[in-house]
């Protein structure tokens, strides 16, 4: 494993700082600041900073089938992109499928059926549900294929190996932030949040970690509202939280949730005067985030994810070494670093569009 550890462990509830993820990085994208969790699949384990460098080829073509939740937002799209650019470099073939959203679980459950059925060596998993594809998990396990859990979390023992990071401290980090601003002791602030699709892992952690983060401080969650991350679901959802709650001060939430949140409030003449925060990073958040409309977000560079998925396969495929636990170290971008972030590694790159396979 290409895997250099060059930091003590750090306990899991640290938010750790990212190293060097602000420097442009050079051609290749790698090394990669990442964590490394030991023991594997538990989210409370103790973690490793290390750098990450894949393999150079892939020893033959390999087949990996790819599922995502959906294609809706930005976010997958880099997620697709680093999945993508990471198969054409490391030589192996790529089939991608999405289910359309995070309702249609099993829709998610016979595309990877079919994948496997159609000879995939390698499935990577962007889950719909925690729990919900367990035994689909272990049916692909048994037949010898390796399962790589991608950004949203699986509760799964028999996984082959995660791509991600905490979403719980994705969550964290933005409550971080709004409640440094606003200390115990000061006037109550109102928030409204936002975390995403009932049932998803990320979602239930992202929750937690944020909650977890405001207590104690003067931020005060008068509604939290859960919905499928479509554009059209979270601007109902904030339109229906402003008819309730006309003095809030904040909308935090997901990425669509703030970016649908600025035309509305802009609409209505809200625009600065009820602030927008993210809890994960999008081209919309960015240009958001550079016109002085969002206020920050924390970013689990999405592309890198899709990247170290792929390398993780080939990895098991080919005997090799890997990291069984590894995700990108997080950090946050605002007005005063988002001219200067690793912004490849979060975003698509300029111009790229769904990609779905890889030949």
């Amino acid at each position: 494993m290409n895997t250099k550890i060059i930091s003590r462990a750090v306990p899991a509830g640290l938010m750790v700082a990212v190293l060097g993820a602000t420097n442009v990085l050079a051609a290749d994208w790698y090394p990669f600041p990442v964590e490394v969790w030991s023991p594997a699949f538990n989210m409370e384990s103790p973690r490793t900073t290390a750098e990450y460098s894949p393999l150079a080829k892939a020893a033959k073509k390999w087949n990996i089938c790819v599922s995502f939740p959906h294609m809706k937002d930005a976010y997958w799209s880099a997620v697709n992109y680093g999945v993508v650019d990471e198969a054409k470099r490391l030589g192996v073939k790529m089939q991608l499928v999405e289910a359309g959203g995070y309702t249609n679980l099993s829709k998610q459950i016979s595309q990877i059926e079919d994948c496997v059925a159609g000879g995939a060596d390698a499935v990577i998993i962007g889950a719909i549900s925690f729990d919900g594809l367990n035994n689909l998990v272990k049916e692909v396990r048994g037949k010898g294929i390796p399962v790589i859990d991608i950004v949203n979390g699986m509760s799964s023992p028999e996984l082959s190996a995660k791509s991600l990071v905490s979403f719980g401290e994705m969550g964290f980090k933005a409550g971080e932030y709004v409640a440094k601003t606003h200390p115990a002791g000061g006037k109550a602030v109102k928030v409204a949040w936002f975390p995403g699709p009932p049932g998803a892992g990320w979602v239930e952690a992202g929750n937690a970690g944020f909650q977890k983060a405001v207590k104690g401080s003067a931020i005060e969650v008068v509604e939290t509202k859960y919905g499928d991350t479509g554009k059209e679901t979270q601007l109902k959802l904030v339109e229906d939280t402003l008819e309730a709650h006309p003095d809030i001060e904040y909308v935090i939430g997901t990425a669509v949730t703030a970016e649908a949140a600025v035309g509305l409030l802009r609409s209505r003449g809200l625009l600065g005067k009820v602030k927008i925060m993210s809890y994960y990073f999008t081209p919309g958040v960015y240009q958001g985030i550079k016109r002085g409309q969002i206020l920050a977000a924390p970013t689990d560079s999405p592309v890198i994810q899709g990247r170290v998925a792929i390398d993780q396969a080939t990895r098991i495929l080919e005997n090799k070494d890997y990291s069984k636990h590894v995700g990108p170290a997080l950090y946050v971008i605002d007005s005063n670093n988002v001219n200067s972030f690793d912004r490849d590694s979060s975003l698509a790159a300029d111009g790229f569009k769904p990609t779905f396979s890889v030949n």
